[in-house]
Parts: structure tokens; sequence; C-alpha cells
């Protein structure tokens, strides 16, 4: 009997951090099998979570840190008028929660964009790691210093084409950092959130898409966004091209 697209989540699940395709970009490179080993023990399989189920709620528990294993996932807050206030999107590999690791609370919703699947990774246990894995305290601190980045994005310093010529070079980067290719993005986010967590309305975001597509730029069919001129949108982003080469060029 054919497995259900359920089953087959759920059995991917089941593999280990030692197999996950992923490892490398959760889990910092160079951790002795043994590490990995114990990561497998205590790691938990969050999932399959569809369009608009949580994965945690502001004011839950701190527990664990989660890292994305497929699909995407949105966080966010809502304000004391009842508005949301979109605070990321995360990618695969990507870690969620750190936030929460001071007030012993998590200060955010987050809630799956489509059908995802997340693994927990217990803090108590993985803090006792890094103790004597000064690796894995420096992915800790590396996926910290990434959200300095997204707040540099957000910035209202910037214009708004400004702000969206960042926010798709950011995702180019963080997609080709996945095996994927960086110029060809389908947004798993409507234009409404991408509007609220740059701070723009919808309509803002709708024209300077349309003006990013009419100096060729990109092109854009929906939710499908290819870059034609990455190097073109970078400056436009004033992003700088990392000292070890880039795809891009």
């Amino acid at each position: 009997m054919a497995q259900s697209g359920t089953d087959s989540i759920q059995l991917e699940l089941r593999q280990k951090c030692s197999l996950c395709s992923l490892q490398e970009l959760c889990l910092p490179r160079g951790l002795h099998a043994h590490d990995l080993e114990q990561l497998d023990q205590v790691v938990v399989c969050e999932g399959p979570h569809h369009a608009g189920d949580f994965l945690f709620h502001t004011g839950d528990r701190f527990r664990a840190l989660f890292a994305v294993r497929s699909g995407s996932y949105k966080s966010y807050t809502i304000d004391r008028d009842g508005r949301e206030q979109i605070w990321g999107f995360h990618l695969p590999g990507e870690i969620m929660g750190l936030d929460a690791i001071h007030p012993g609370q998590h200060l955010c919703d987050a809630v799956a964009l489509d059908t995802s699947t997340a693994c927990s990774l217990p803090f108590d246990q993985l803090s006792a790691m890094s103790s004597r894995l000064p690796e894995l305290r420096s992915q800790i601190f590396k996926t910290l210093s990434k959200n300095l980045t997204e707040q540099i994005i957000r910035s209202n310093e910037n214009s708004a084409e400004e702000r969206l010529a960042a926010f798709l070079v950011d995702l180019s980067t963080r997609l080709q950092e996945r095996g994927f290719s960086e110029r060809d993005l389908h947004l798993s986010m409507p234009r409404r959130d991408i509007a609220n967590y740059l701070h723009l309305t919808a309509e803002t975001i709708s024209r300077s898409l349309a003006r990013f597509q009419s100096e060729g730029l990109i092109s854009v069919d929906h939710r499908e966004i290819h870059l034609l001129d990455l190097p073109k949108l970078m400056k436009r982003a004033h992003w700088e091209t990392p000292a070890n080469g880039s795809s891009f060029d």
C-alpha cells in the first residue's frame, strides 16, 4: 500500500540528526559522532503542522529551542490594539525560540505558513552540551547575530524599496544556503505579511514589486518571483557581498 503524505512526513521525522540533510545549517560543523548520538536521544520531532497550526504560543513556558525541518513558520505578536506584528519568517535549518531563554517564556506566537515540521531541542540538555562544545555555543551566538541582521532589514531608516530589496536578497541568500535556486523564489507568505514585517502597506509592496519588474530587476507571477538582476537588486538594498564571495556574481 502506498504511503500517505502524512505517513511520509512521520517517517521523515523519525530520521536522526546524524542523517538529516539540514544538519550543517542548524548544528555546527565538526560535531563528533557521539555528540550527534546524544542529540538524537533528546530531540523531539513536532508536526506535521498545516498552515495556521501553532508551534508555540506567547506565554508558553520555555523548555526547548525549535529547528525548522521542512516548510516554513512565521513568528509574531499581537499588540494592545489587537494588531499582528510579525517578527520573522523561518526556513528549514533555522532556529526559533532564542528570545525566550532569558524571560523563561515565549514572547511571541509561531505558526506554520504551509505544511511544516520542526525539531524540538530541549534547552537544559542543549545547554549542558554547549558548555563542553564551544562549536555548539558559537552556533547559538551566530543565530542571535542573524536576528540582529533581520532588524536592520526592517529599519525605518531605509526607504520602502530598500527594505523590500533587502528582504528579497536575504531570502535569496537563505534559500541558496539550503541548496535551492537563489534566483527563483516561492513566497510562502502573502504580501500583507511581508508588508507587516517590513512596516509597510500591502499597496506599497505591490507598487515596489511592479517598479522592480519594470526596471528589469525581477519578474513576478503571483507568489513566484524570479530575480533577474541580483547585483542591481543588492545595490538597491545596500547589501554587502560576503568577503568569501557570492553565487550572485
